[in-house]
């Protein structure tokens, strides 16, 4: 059975010999905030996470699966944005002002992108329910459509019982992973919809105008959302991002004790993130950094490279890259094509959570002929 063996890589010593600073300028989440994580888009590293696999309730988080979910619908062309919802007696009186409300009425005709921005903005129930009813024709097949896209997103520790998040039981839950992965989804895969329906500050519909409780947009430079959520079980949540000098974050707090504190760490977290670290780059693409054993290959060894250039972020402050190990379940087995994946080059950073970056074959490794593994088990025996 193949053995999972960790090595000894290379020494970063352009960055290992930097001089010491006193202190690292920690990242400002508080020790009574239970849940956080940030990760830079621009290359998958965590910046920083807390209890990031903790499950929680998400309560109007819940909305960015539903900003998805018509984002996927419009871009799949089974809804347009122009398209008119008429809105019945049974939705206005199930959820017209139930909580965060567009306050929608019936006989109105609100198109689905005005509904998609009262859900996204003013976080409205009842546009979020009628989003639901206009796209699937009803909450049950909306939610199993929320559901699908989190399974085929990676999102394993999470389910929706709602198109908002309105208190169901338990029903719904998820993580700060997961949510960073949806966070990561909306921004990348629908960047013109999510800059159209995400960051406003306000809403106004039938005359009443709504802020957004968007804590960040407008006040950290370069923050375009995303969400806030409360309720008294779940606490204060919010998933946000912004992008800066080509960087792009998500972070995810939830559990907040008030409306206060999550706009003040929020605030301060996602500034630490751009402005409290070092970018560096650490290697060049194609660089081999190690090799791997091959069984039963015409080589009895293989390259391990960098498929991209190394680029990490170490805190102000920190002693920076303290090492990093090659990691695989080796010997691998023959055949192997260049650039497939291989192993994991595992990155241990003062002050943050460990980063991990794949390494790819630096050659083809075609299957041994007979006197090829002869050969190679010669060696096997005598070194």
């Amino acid at each position: 059975m193949a053995k999972y063996r960790t090595f000894a890589a290379f020494a970063l010593s352009a960055v290992l010999a930097a001089a010491i600073p006193a202190s690292a300028e920690p990242a400002p989440v508080p020790d009574d905030l239970p849940v956080a994580l940030m990760v830079d888009l621009s290359n998958g590293q965590r910046l920083f996470e807390k209890e990031a696999n903790r499950r929680f309730v998400p309560a109007s988080v819940t909305k960015v699966m539903t900003a998805y979910t018509a984002f996927r619908l419009v871009d799949e062309g089974r809804v347009s944005l122009s398209m008119p919802v008429p809105i019945t007696e049974e939705l206005e009186e199930e959820w017209s002002g139930e909580g965060s409300s567009m306050f929608l009425r019936a006989g109105e005709r609100p198109t689905f992108g005005e509904l998609l921005l009262g859900a996204t903005t003013v976080s409205g129930n009842d546009a979020s329910v009628a989003l639901a009813l206009a796209s699937l024709g009803s909450v049950e097949a909306w939610t199993a459509q929320m559901n699908q896209n989190a399974l085929e997103l990676g999102m394993r520790s999470t389910h929706f019982g709602s198109a908002n998040g309105f208190p169901d039981e338990g029903r719904t839950f998820t993580t700060a992973t997961d949510l960073a992965i949806l966070a990561k989804a909306l921004v990348r895969d629908y960047p013109e919809l999510y800059s159209r329906y995400f960051g406003k500050r306000a809403l106004t519909w039938r005359g009443r105008t709504q802020s957004n409780h968007d804590p960040v947009t407008g006040v950290v430079p370069g923050a375009d959302g995303i969400k806030t959520g409360f309720t008294s079980e779940a606490g204060y949540t919010f998933v946000g991002s912004g992008e800066r000098g080509g960087r792009r974050l998500v972070m995810v707090m939830a559990g907040a004790a008030t409306s206060e504190q999550r706009d003040l760490v929020a605030r301060s977290f996602l500034e630490w993130g751009f402005s409290g670290v070092d970018v560096q780059i650490l290697a060049p693409s194609g660089l081999i950094l190690g090799d791997a054993l091959v069984q039963d290959g015409s080589q009895a060894r293989v390259g391990l490279q960098l498929a991209e250039a190394l680029v990490a972020a170490v805190p102000k402050g920190s002693s920076g890259v303290q090492s990093a190990t090659i990691r695989y379940h080796g010997p691998l087995q023959a055949p192997l094509a260049k650039g497939d994946p291989l192993a994991t080059l595992r990155i241990k950073i003062d002050g943050m959570p460990d980063y991990d970056v794949a390494l790819v074959a630096s050659d083809d490794v075609a299957q041994a002929d007979l006197w090829e593994r002869l050969v190679n088990g010669l060696k096997g025996v005598f070194g």
